[in-house]
């Protein structure tokens, strides 16, 4: 039964005594900054320690069901990570200005649902550079530091401004990706921890290349003001005991059923002997986990 604990007496004999089975809807792993980050996998009701099952065999299988994220309702495909259609072609948090902050038209009056933008844009957001394939610019919420971080298995990260919504970061995020790169590798980010790089001397040399097309995009929106922040980089390690020479991605809708050796943790991937799986792209899929 779907978001139920259950001990799977049946698989004793193949299961230490502390091995639990659980089932139920998928959700993105839950992270604390930890050394190593510390991982746990919701999965219906239950929270599943993932990460203590690190060098050991771990069985998922996909059930078939799908549940959207944001109604529960049963829908044969998944969009957006984990939306049925209805809810993607409705809801806020699926607009087209999640993944391009830069045209968020709550100013406008057009917000598909006001009080979700007030709680989610209309609050402090952060312009920050972080390292996780390489250097790369991006934005978040206050409340999502350092789980954004996590999420995209960054080594490094420094907040470089702080502004009062959404808008404005992505406007000086435009500014600033004409001089770094706004996207992570993530196979190359799978592949071993990036290399070491002095993040303030980065931001500094960033900065100073991207003067004028900060200058540029101020002028054009008056009310943009920012807070420039000097604030020292936080640093992470994931429990990763092996990474792959190959990156292998592993896929609920063409194999149900993916078992393997864990071997590490990153992002929100998990790190298998047989490749790796994203656990966020599958979310409100029904799976049992042992």
């Amino acid at each position: 039964m779907p978001g139920k604990l259950m001990r799977n007496d049946s698989a004793s004999a193949m299961h230490d005594a502390d091995s639990v089975a659980c089932s139920g809807a998928l959700r993105k792993m839950r992270v604390q900054a930890t050394c190593p980050v510390s991982y746990k996998l919701p999965v219906g009701d239950t929270e599943f320690p993932i990460d203590q099952k690190l060098g050991q065999q771990i069985n998922l299988e996909f059930t078939g069901e799908i549940n959207c994220i944001a109604c529960g309702r049963s829908t044969n495909k998944s969009f957006a990570q984990g939306y049925c259609f209805p809810c993607f072609r409705s809801l806020a948090e699926c607009d087209m200005c999640i993944m391009r902050p830069e045209t968020c038209h709550y100013h406008a009056g057009t917000c598909r649902d006001s009080s979700w933008g007030d709680r989610h844009c209309m609050q402090d957001h952060y312009v920050y550079l972080a390292n996780s394939s390489a250097i790369k610019v991006g934005i978040t919420r206050g409340t999502q530091i350092p789980t954004r971080w996590i999420d995209q298995g960054a080594t490094q990260a420094i907040v470089v401004f702080k502004v009062k919504n959404r808008f404005h970061s992505g406007l000086i995020e435009v500014a600033l990706k004409k001089h770094v790169s706004d996207r992570t590798d993530w196979r190359k980010m799978l592949k071993g921890e990036a290399e070491f790089t002095d993040l303030v001397a980065a931001r500094d040399e960033i900065l100073d290349r991207a003067k004028t097309d900060l200058e540029n995009i101020q002028r054009a929106n008056p009310g943009l003001e920012w807070q420039q922040l000097d604030e020292a980089p936080l640093n992470f390690t994931y429990p990763v005991q092996n990474y792959p020479d190959k990156v292998t991605s592993l896929n609920f809708d063409k194999t149900a059923k993916i078992s393997g050796q864990l071997q590490g943790i990153k992002g929100q991937y998990l790190i298998l002997d047989c490749g790796v799986l994203n656990i966020r792209k599958f979310a409100g899929y029904n799976v049992s986990v042992i």
